[in-house]
């Protein structure tokens, strides 16, 4: 926050495209869609506003094609299930963590020192149920699936350390059903599909990016 509220004060900075090793971090809130339970006739819960994170090690090919590899936590605690007319407030919290292959495109050009830019990801996520209670009884449990994201971003390069830069993205993360064991159903498991909105700001770090060359000297004017 405090490197955000700093950059109308930094150096103006040439956006290069990214070349070479990079790492970035970021940090947020994370949205929790509500979640149906298979085979319950409609049992579902929904989620308070939780948090995230995500680190990532990528390389730049230095024509606005990234590709990364990420690892990544979220969690919302659970607000309220309902089946029918049925409501209950919850217990319980649901946790998504795992790790993510990403393709970015960076847009350099559009705006100036800012750098928007678009990726897409495919990985293997958990998630977790701790203990969600519901009018039926509780999900406790994890499973794993294959995972797929979106993302949207701008990155905002800061002058005075070349390869720097802050970023602010907006992510959309799905896994493929999810079955979580439960004291509600006869299986004792029941499908989810966990579905993440979140929004992070965070840092990126490129190494080897050289000092954006001086301003040459304006000449002498010519002696008379």
């Amino acid at each position: 926050a405090a490197a955000v509220a700093a950059l109308p004060l930094a150096a103006p900075a040439v956006a290069q495209p990214v070349e070479g090793f990079y790492v970035g971090a970021g940090a947020g809130v994370n949205w929790l869609q509500r979640q149906t339970y298979s085979g319950t006739g409609g049992l579902s819960t929904d989620f308070d506003l939780g948090w995230g994170g995500v680190v990532s090690l990528g390389w730049g090919f230095g024509n606005g094609l990234r590709a990364e590899v990420e690892g990544s936590y979220r969690e919302n605690n659970a607000d309220r299930s309902r089946i029918g007319t049925i409501r209950s407030a919850s217990g319980g919290s649901a946790r998504s963590y795992g790790v993510m292959a990403n393709a970015f495109y960076d847009f350099h050009g559009l705006l100036g020192g800012i750098v928007p830019y678009v990726g897409v990801g495919a990985g293997y996520m958990w998630h977790e149920h701790d203990r969600i209670t519901t009018p039926l009884g509780f999900s406790n449990g994890s499973d794993a699936r294959f995972a797929y994201q979106g993302i949207v971003g701008a990155a905002f390069p800061i002058g005075e350390v070349p390869g720097l830069a802050i970023t602010a993205e907006y992510r959309y993360l799905a896994t493929l059903d999810q079955s979580i064991p439960n004291t509600f159903t006869l299986a004792g498991r029941s499908n989810v599909t966990p579905q993440n909105h979140s929004v992070f700001l965070g840092v990126r770090y490129a190494f080897g990016v050289a000092p954006a060359p001086a301003p040459a000297a304006a000449p002498e004017p010519a002696r008379t």
